[in-house]
């Protein structure tokens, strides 16, 4: 699906609000609050975007991540959100949420957003990420966020869950939720050359399942787009108009890279090589549309294609 080009004017206005003051007549700060849940990568992109708009607050149970996160503007806020009584101190601090954290490794419940919004109040509006791993195999197929979902693994049930849980949360408080369904980020710091290197092989083409990207610096757009622009109940697509199969893209990979492409190989060949997890993502084929953050969000992709994130410096 193509990114539409009207986003031009929408996207400005996502920085409305107002800016932050050190105006003694406005107090301590003059503009709206926001607690970023789970600040890795992704995080910190988006702190950067909120920094200067918002009186940003960054949870992060890394602690030597807090430097890092002051430079970008944020109060970092240590807690763990696999102990509850470390997010006491969350409480009504912030009327927005995004909530970026994955669930923990195990189980098919995602207790860490149960132990977040049992500690939540006063929350108007929340961003959650999510994955699009929660349709599970989908034989090739394009999926819209109509789609029932049909996780295939504990991985994407615990995503699930969180999904259920907060819609439930959000009934409840009066809150708008808006969920984003995200595949595979990338970034010029954030590919899998490891991969390329060991020389593990991909499935011949006949075998082959269907990926979906997204740049993690749209990612960050598109969570700050959401904030403003975002339905409440309503799930959105985090994805680019690539489209190609798995094979396709390390192929595209190697070659930007300048390095060697892997080596085709039968399911069964490859089942032998791989890791239980990687795969599971070999065994999901889908195709998704982005039609909803293109024609409500207004969102424009600044890379609509993994090419254009490739070649990006």
């Amino acid at each position: 699906m193509e990114a539409t080009s009207a986003g031009n004017a929408a996207s400005a206005e996502i920085f409305h609000p107002p800016r932050r003051t050190d105006d003694p007549r406005a107090g301590h700060f003059a503009g709206p609050r926001i607690l970023v849940v789970g600040c890795g990568d992704v995080g910190l992109r988006l702190v950067h975007l909120l920094g200067d708009r918002f009186r940003v607050f960054a949870l992060t149970h890394t602690p030597q991540r807090s430097g890092a996160l002051r430079a970008a503007g944020a109060i970092p806020i240590v807690a763990d959100l696999d102990r509850r009584d470390s997010l006491l101190a969350l409480g009504g601090i912030a009327p927005t949420v995004v909530h970026l954290a994955p669930p923990q490794t195990r189980g098919a419940l995602d207790l860490r957003t149960k132990a977040l919004v049992s500690v939540l109040h006063g929350v108007r509006r929340l961003v959650y990420v999510s994955t699009s791993g929660v349709y599970g195999d989908c034989d090739g197929d394009w999926v819209d966020e109509t789609r029932t979902v049909a996780p295939q693994t504990d991985r994407a049930r615990r995503r699930v869950d969180a999904e259920v849980r907060l819609r439930d949360w959000a009934k409840c408080r009066g809150a708008a939720l808006t969920i984003l369904r995200v595949p595979g980020i990338y970034a010029n710091d954030r590919l899998p050359l490891s991969r390329l290197s060991t020389g593990t092989p991909v499935l011949w083409p006949e075998d082959d399942v269907y990926t979906n990207h997204i740049h993690a610096d749209d990612l960050a757009r598109l969570v700050v787009l959401t904030l403003f622009r975002g339905r409440p109940q309503r799930v959105y697509h985090a994805v680019d108009s690539s489209a190609m199969r798995m094979g396709e893209w390390f192929d595209l990979l190697a070659d930007s890279k300048g390095l060697s492409r892997p080596g085709r190989a039968s399911r069964a060949e490859i089942e032998s090589q791989v890791s239980v997890e990687r795969l599971s993502f070999m065994s999901e084929s889908r195709r998704l549309t982005n039609a909803r953050i293109t024609d409500e969000l207004g969102m424009r992709l600044s890379f609509p294609t993994v090419r254009e994130g490739l070649e990006a410096p």
